[in-house]
């Protein structure tokens, strides 16, 4: 991915070094297993941990400070010229429609962070907060990517930001508040499969991103398409509960398995369309 001459966004906090350390309350060995299924590339974390404790009534302290390693500070230059891609991308796409896109923040935090969704630990993976218009990463989630999930590559990392950003464009376009009025009226499973048209939209905005990024700016090589395409077939939910209780339970699944996450992103990069990536329309996405 040729990303070291882009633009830096200007819109990166920078929360490294001082992490927050909190006892284990709430939750149990249940929400664990969840956070664990659902870590990766997750929406919103307060669907997780809204059983457990508020942040307010939590308490946790500051851990010691941390230097970065020159490794970790090129990766934040990275991100951060990924998101400034995204802006390029999505100030333009609203702009056709006659809209204004209002740019996330990224945050960059070690080991736990709070948010306005809540206190949120670093298992649970890259998240995005409806409530502040946040995007969350622990750098860290990129050595599990490569290493554990076999998921490799630049431009896989971007793909993670860029799904993240799609939850942001559901939010501004007043997507994710119809989703969690109608979770509100559903039961768990019908809950589950909103999530999932939900994850798999975002997967194609990913795309949307990857298709421009690719014609507008140059910045997609050989090999980087399907580094994304291998990242979104890793992350499936009935990949993850594969590895991680040795079945399948589809009616569970969150996030969708791994080869619609693939389907949506392809068609997201294949047209560049954000109309073609209404998973709500279609009877089986």
């Amino acid at each position: 991915m040729r990303w070291e001459f882009g633009r830096r966004s200007t819109n990166v906090e920078d929360r490294r070094g001082t992490g927050l350390s909190a006892p284990v309350v709430g939750g149990g060995v249940g929400a664990v297993i969840l956070s664990l299924i659902v870590a990766f590339l997750g929406g919103d974390p307060s669907v997780i941990w809204e059983q457990t404790q508020r942040p307010s009534d939590r308490p946790y302290s500051q851990s010691p400070q941390t230097q970065p390693s020159a490794a970790e500070d090129r990766m934040a230059d990275f991100v951060s010229v990924v998101l400034a891609d995204t802006e390029d991308t999505w100030h333009s796409l609203f702009q056709q429609q006659g809209k204004t896109y209002r740019e996330p923040t990224l945050v960059l935090f070690s080991n736990a962070v709070e948010s306005a969704c809540g206190f949120t630990r670093s298992a649970v993976g890259p998240f995005y907060c409806p409530s502040d218009q946040k995007l969350y990463i622990d750098l860290n989630f990129y050595q599990d990517l490569q290493n554990r999930y076999k998921a490799p590559g630049d431009f896989a990392q971007a793909y993670v930001i860029a799904h993240e950003v799609g939850h942001h464009v559901q939010n501004l376009m007043g997507i994710s508040d119809r989703v969690r009025g109608l979770q509100r009226q559903a039961d768990q499973v019908e809950a589950n499969q909103l999530s999932v048209r939900q994850e798999l939209q975002a997967d194609c905005f990913a795309g949307v991103w990857a298709y421009h990024a690719d014609r507008s700016r140059q910045i997609v090589e050989a090999g980087d398409i399907d580094e994304a395409l291998n990242a979104a077939s890793s992350i499936g939910d009935d990949r993850l509960q594969s590895q991680a209780r040795g079945y399948v339970r589809p009616e569970s699944f969150t996030h969708g398995s791994s080869a619609q996450r693939v389907r949506w992103f392809q068609r997201g990069i294949q047209t560049g369309n954000p109309a073609q990536c209404n998973t709500f329309a279609v009877a089986n996405p």
